[in-house]
């Protein structure tokens, strides 16, 4: 069973990190590596297994995986129509649809590789075409995952401070849909430890003033919670932040003037959560990030801009390995 060896490093590994920080883009690494080292052991002992098995693990490992390509291209195209139709042309609302563009287009040249024929070059540039693909894939298909689940966590114990994160207003002074949820969301935190028999948490709202806002985005979101019910002496305003790290980074401030040993959690939205706990463990900020319900037309573009901004946050790990990769593929190529 050495063929597991892997498998079994990988995952004590994941655990181990979970354990020490689940805020860590290498636990959503590393638990990708322990499904992919799985699926290389499982192959190994293929030839151990009765028909009636073994038929079903080629089918997991190399049909399933090729028919969620097609299926996720076919979605991912659907949904940036939506997004258009709903959000408008903008660049960000374009993501989804050209991603799902992008799968057909890889999945094509890929397909018509024989037909076309060609030189060493061509089929180099083909082959670096799929290995860098395949490892934007895999890090994005780490992150979507490792993001579901970090997104299932739960408040757990007594906190201080409920940090939300805001996002630009409606008109310049109205609280959005999308920043009503995480608002109601952080509410619900300070509502639910009140019922259990818990100090009352402030609510700590961060969010400076945009070059079109009529008013801070702190201001409007205290405004919004004391209209919903919220204790005014329990709201507490963050107004310079224009970025997530400069809301994390402020509102740390503002927590460790009030208690050094405070402990705290930030809401934000469900598709922006994962890289906001990167950032509040980067800023040092003492809690986990929960996320908030957004539209599932919305989702999927903005998880897309979420994985691009991680993945750019690590560019010149991913470029080298990038470059790398290529090289693989013309070093290959020219041997064919």
């Amino acid at each position: 069973m050495i063929a597991f060896a892997p498998t079994a490093v990988f995952l004590l590994w994941f655990c181990w990190g979970v354990r020490q920080d689940r805020r860590q883009f290498r636990n959503a690494v590393l638990l990708g590596l322990t499904v992919l080292s799985l699926s290389f052991a499982l192959l190994t002992q293929v030839d151990r297994l009765p028909d009636n098995l073994a038929v079903p693990v080629y089918a997991l490992v190399f049909l399933v995986p090729v028919l969620a390509v097609v299926v996720l291209g076919g979605f991912l195209v659907v949904n940036g129509l939506t997004m258009v139709r709903k959000e408008g042309r903008r660049p960000a609302n374009l993501l989804s649809g050209l991603a799902g563009i992008g799968i057909f287009a890889v999945l094509a040249l890929v397909v018509t590789a024989d037909y076309l024929g060609g030189s060493k070059a061509y089929r180099s540039f083909i082959l670096a075409v799929v290995l860098i693909t395949g490892y934007v894939a895999f890090l994005f298909l780490c992150f979507l995952v490792y993001a579901f689940l970090y997104g299932r966590i739960r408040v757990r114990g007594d906190v201080d401070f409920v940090v939300m994160l805001g996002s630009g207003l409606i008109g310049g002074e109205r609280v959005p849909p999308l920043l009503a949820s995480r608002l109601r969301s952080g509410l619900r935190v300070q509502e639910r430890q009140i019922a259990r028999g818990g100090p009352a948490p402030v609510l700590l709202v961060s969010g400076g003033q945009g070059p079109d806002e009529k008013l801070p985005e702190a201001e409007a979101m205290g405004r919004w919670l004391v209209a919903e019910g919220a204790d005014p002496d329990l709201v507490l305003e963050e107004n310079r932040s224009r970025t997530t790290t400069e809301n994390l980074r402020f509102s740390r401030s503002l927590m460790e003037a009030a208690d050094e040993r405070y402990v705290c959690v930030v809401v934000t939205n469900n598709f922006h959560a994962f890289r906001a706990a990167m950032t509040a463990r980067k800023e040092g900020v003492r809690g986990q990030v929960i996320g908030s319900p957004t539209a599932a037309y919305f989702w999927p573009s903005a998880t897309i801009r979420e994985f691009v901004a991680v993945f750019w946050e690590h560019r010149i790990v991913n470029g080298a390995l990038c470059v790398l990769l290529a090289a693989l593929a013309v070093v290959v190529g020219m041997g064919w």
